[in-house]
C-alpha cells in the first residue's frame, strides 16, 4: 500500500513524486516508513488508536505562526498526561472541492506538511479525503468518527472553527459535542503580528507582493519550494550562469516574479544561491519557471531534489536588450544576493 505524498523533499526523508495535479476523487498517500516517528493515518475507518489522544482539526494550509502555537499546545498536553497528538486535516482543500472553478493556491503541499509536523513533534497526522460526499455530511457524524476511532479526551481548536455541512460544527456545537461524547474542548485565540491576525491568505498575498521577508516571519521558516530538476535550454549555462530549472506548479502560492537571493538545500547541504521566477522575457516569453543558479558552483543537478528558500526579493524581472546587458546585470545580482545571504545568515547566529 505504500505510496508517495506529493512535494514531500527528501532532506525530510521524504521520496517526491512526478510533479502532477492532485485532483479530488484521488488519493493522496504517504510511505509512513519514511517518517522518523509520525504515524500518517489515510485510512481512518480501518483505524483504532490505542489508548486516548489530544486532536486539532483544521486545514492548517501554510502551517504558520499561530498554527504552529496550536499544535505546540496539543504536542505539550500529549506528552504531559502521556496522550498521543494528533492533527487531522483534509485534501484537498475544501474550497478545491466545493468551488472548482476557482484557481484555490497553497502555501504548502501535504508532503511539506508532514515534514514539518513531525518536526514540532506531532505523533499522528490524519488525512481525511474531502470529497463533497464528506461535505454534505452532518458535522456530528464526523465527530463520532473521530471519538470511535482517535479516542480524543482534549480537541483543541480555533475562534474560527468551523465544518461540517451547512458549517454546523463551530466551537458551539463542538463544545456540546464534547459534554455529550466525553472530551474537553480548549479554544485557542489567533496569533496577532503588528495588530493583525497571522493567517494563510495574509502569507499568501505577501508572497504575491514579493515580500518574502514579512512572509518568512509569519511563517517562522523561510517560504520554500521543493521539487525535480527538469531540462531546460541551457541558455544559463552558455551565459556563465549555469541553473538548475524546476517546474512551476499553478496550484502554488508564489511570490513575485522577479529575481531573488536564496538558499538551496540539496540533501545535507546548503548552499548560497539566486534565483530568478517568471517567464524569461529576455528570450521567449515562455511558461512560468523557476531559475536557480548556485552561486560559483557547476554541478549537473539534472534528477535532484532541490528545496528553495526564498530570503529576499532583488529586482523584478527585466527584458534585456541583449545577451551581453543580461550577462552585467547578472554579475550586480550576484554581489547583491551574497551580500544578503551574508546577513541573513548573520541574523540566523544571532537568533540561535
Amino acid at each position: 500500500m505504500p505510496a508517495i505524498l506529493y512535494g514531500a523533499p527528501r532532506r525530510y526523508g521524504f521520496q517526491l513524486e512526478a510533479p502532477r495535479i492532485l485532483r479530488p476523487g484521488e488519493s493522496t498517500w504517504l510511505n509512513t516508513s519514511d517518517l522518523a516517528h509520525m504515524k500518517v493515518i489515510d485510512n481512518l475507518q480501518d483505524y483504532f488508536i490505542e489508548g486516548e489522544s489530544i486532536l486539532t482539526i483544521g486545514a492548517f494550509d501554510a502551517l504558520h505562526l499561530g498554527h504552529q502555537a496550536l499544535v505546540r499546545n496539543v504536542v505539550e498536553r500529549a506528552q504531559q498526561t502521556g496522550r498521543q497528538s494528533g492533527l487531522v486535516t483534509f485534501y484537498p482543500r475544501p474550497a478545491q472541492v466545493l468551488f472548482p472553478d476557482r484557481l484555490i493556491q497553497h502555501v504548502t503541499t501535504p508532503g511539506e506538511k508532514a515534514a514539518l509536523l513531525e518536526q514540532l513533534g506531532m505523533d499522528l497526522m490524519v488525512l481525511i479525503q474531502f470529497t463533497r460526499e464528506f461535505a454534505s455530511q452532518p458535522a456530528e457524524l464526523f465527530v463520532h468518527l473521530l471519538v470511535d476511532h482517535l479516542h480524543p479526551a482534549e480537541i483543541w481548536i480555533g475562534t474560527d472553527f468551523m465544518f461540517g455541512r451547512d458549517r454546523g460544527g463551530n466551537v458551539d456545537s463542538m463544545q456540546r459535542f464534547g459534554q455529550d461524547l466525553g472530551f474537553d474542548v480548549h479554544v485557542l485565540s489567533p496569533v496577532q503580528s503588528d495588530g493583525s491576525t497571522i493567517s494563510s491568505s495574509r502569507i499568501r498575498q505577501l508572497l504575491s507582493e514579493g515580500n518574502v521577508v514579512e512572509a518568512a516571519r509569519l511563517l517562522g521558516r523561510y517560504y520554500s519550494l521543493a521539487g525535480e530538476v527538469v531540462a531546460g535550454y541551457q541558455r544559463g549555462r552558455d551565459l556563465g550562469f549555469p541553473t538548475a530549472n524546476l517546474e512551476v506548479r499553478q496550484e502554488r502560492a508564489l511570490p513575485r516574479d522577479g529575481v531573488y537571493a536564496c538558499f538551496v538545500r540539496l540533501g545535507a547541504e546548503r548552499f548560497p544561491a539566486m534565483a530568478n521566477l517568471g517567464v524569461r522575457p529576455t528570450f521567449d516569453n515562455g511558461g512560468r519557471v523557476l531559475e536557480v543558479y548556485l552561486i560559483d558552483m557547476n554541478i549537473s543537478l539534472y534528477g535532484c531534489d532541490l528545496v528553495v528558500e526564498f530570503v529576499r526579493w532583488i529586482r523584478p524581472e527585466t527584458r534585456f536588450e541583449s545577451a551581453d546587458a543580461l550577462i552585467e546585470q547578472l554579475h550586480s545580482d550576484v554581489t547583491v544576493a551574497l551580500r544578503l545571504l551574508h546577513e541573513a545568515r548573520e541574523m540566523e547566529r544571532a537568533e540561535s
